[in-house]
């Protein structure tokens, strides 16, 4: 599956959220969507546990 069908669907997923459960409902499924993604680049090895918490001077690899 493309990334853009995999976006078309979590755009769709956000806007019947949106739509059906208020503006509380879209930020739930916005906020769950993107730890979805942190943890599936994690999985793949895409993402150091370590890189969201570094200072930006921090230049280790």
């Amino acid at each position: 599956m493309s990334n853009a069908v995999i976006g078309m669907i979590a755009g769709m997923a956000l806007a019947f959220a949106g739509y059906f459960g208020g503006f509380g409902a879209f930020l739930l499924v916005a906020a769950l969507g993107a730890i979805g993604f942190v943890a599936g680049k994690y999985l793949d090895g895409d993402v150091e546990p370590g890189a969201f918490f570094r200072n930006r001077g921090d230049r280790r690899r």
